[in-house]
């Protein structure tokens, strides 16, 4: 997996001054329509575990050591992320690669289920004019997870996600429902509220406070709820030639309720904005 994505990595790289050379046509009116869309919105990062409301174009790479309550830990390479393009105005699309799930020794490694994200934004403004942000998601996983690593049936999650700055601090958060379409009692439905409080410094620099909770209904879990602090940084963009640049962070899951499946998890996440 982590061959892979390295592959994807250097084959941007190396073919981006081949794509950024091409003055006319479809490469050069992309990327003119992707500039004047993301000049519209506030100029912060996406936080390491809230999706932010504002509109990316990147190949972004995450990996998660979730640690169980039994000091188990599962490895968790790719975690969903994926490629984020612009193909329109005021939409962002988000393919997702299957995460590559290493369990312990009594459970078999294998591929999670494959996703994808759609978001509509539905207004903004930029720093000049009012620094702030409404987009609506539409989120589905679809069964293709090996031994178990995904869900029996496609999971729909609808959600609306906003943010509002302040000079250098910035909120973002989503708000959303996951709804099983079949085998609701296995799988269960559940409530997920995400936000996040940045701080910029020294403008390459985003320390960040994420508050992530989940309720849950029907399924193994039903009646109870999940609340984890996550302290974090992220670092970027750092340019590299032409749009191509490279943002990093890293951060530390904390669970903050009696009831944790995972108690703490270390985040990695790098990302390759174009």
């Amino acid at each position: 997996m982590r061959s892979v994505t390295l592959l994807v990595a250097t084959l941007m790289v190396c073919l981006w001054p081949t794509l950024s050379a091409a003055q006319d046509g479809f490469f050069s009116d992309w990327f003119n329509m992707a500039t004047a869309t993301q000049a519209e919105q506030p100029h912060w990062v996406t936080p390491l575990a809230t999706t932010t409301p504002r509109l990316e174009q990147e190949y972004r790479y995450d990996i998660q050591w979730q640690v169980h309550n039994s000091g188990l830990v599962t490895n968790n390479y790719g975690v969903s992320k994926g490629l984020e393009i612009i193909p329109e105005k005021n939409i962002e699309i988000i393919v997702a690669e299957p995460p590559y799930v290493m369990n312990n020794p009594d459970s078999p490694n294998g591929w999670g289920d494959w996703q994808f994200l759609v978001k509509y934004r539905i207004a903004t403004g930029n720093e000049e004019h009012g620094n702030y942000i409404l987009t609506a998601f539409y989120q589905m996983s679809l069964p293709t997870g090996q031994f178990e690593q995904g869900q029996p049936n496609p999971v729909i999650t609808p959600t609306l996600a906003y943010g509002k700055g302040f000079r250098n601090l910035d909120v973002q958060g989503t708000l959303g429902g996951s709804l099983p379409t079949g085998n609701v009692a296995k799988i269960g439905r559940s409530i997920l509220w995400n936000n996040t409080l940045q701080y910029r410094v020294m403008k390459k620099i985003w320390p960040e406070t994420e508050f992530n909770f989940t309720h849950y209904y029907e399924g193994s879990h039903s009646g109870h709820s999940l609340f984890y602090v996550t302290p974090g940084v992220v670092l970027g963009r750092f340019p590299i030639h032409n749009r191509l640049a490279f943002t990093f962070g890293a951060g530390y899951e904390i669970a903050a309720t009696s009831f944790h499946p995972t108690n703490h998890i270390p985040i990695l996440s790098i990302r390759i904005p174009f």
